[in-house]
């Protein structure tokens, strides 16, 4: 019904007008982000990401400044410069794990990084991550979850964050766990 409405609409002026409705409205919608001064709302519905198209559904992959590799992670491990969050399930983190990454399950992600300080710390045995900090990297298994808890990340204004999109599989492959 939806499609042939469509097509309907689209042949004759009143197709012209949908168009144009629907162009203002994207257009408006950016303009309002723009002067919002929330650049997380420019292009995307998450900061720092870029809509790719898989064959499932839209899948939103960070843009490449948002994505941390291998070698970076394991620079960062070594200088102790990194607060590093997997989002697996308690399951998961126990039959494997990242040395020195905390296991906030993705589902409860968004009500930790609302916690104060002070309770962050008391939950998870480390210090709470700032808003303006650039060493948060998320990790899951094989960087889905973790691009997610980047866009939560992102949407409530830790807008530096990044994600380990290798994930533990690569990790443990190329560690020989």
């Amino acid at each position: 019904m939806f499609i042939y409405t469509g097509v309907r609409l689209f042949t004759g002026m009143r197709g012209s007008v949908f168009i144009v409705t629907m162009l203002l409205m994207l257009l408006l919608r950016r303009t309002a982000a723009v002067a919002a001064g929330n650049p997380a709302q420019w292009g995307s519905s998450a900061g720092g990401t870029c809509g790719v198209k898989t064959s499932s559904a839209l899948f939103r992959e960070p843009c490449k400044e948002f994505v941390v590799t291998y070698e970076q992670l394991k620079i960062m491990l070594s200088s102790h410069t990194v607060q590093l969050f997997d989002v697996r399930s308690p399951d998961e983190f126990q039959g494997g794990r990242i040395p020195d990454s905390t296991n906030i399950p993705l589902g409860d992600l968004e009500e930790a990084f609302k916690l104060t300080p002070e309770n962050f710390k008391k939950q998870f045995k480390v210090d709470a991550p700032k808003k303006d900090d650039d060493n948060i990297v998320f990790h899951c298994q094989r960087g889905r979850r973790s691009n997610t808890a980047l866009e939560i990340a992102h949407r409530l204004g830790f807008t530096r964050a990044r994600h380990y999109a290798g994930g533990y599989s690569e990790w443990a492959e190329r560690e020989g766990c």
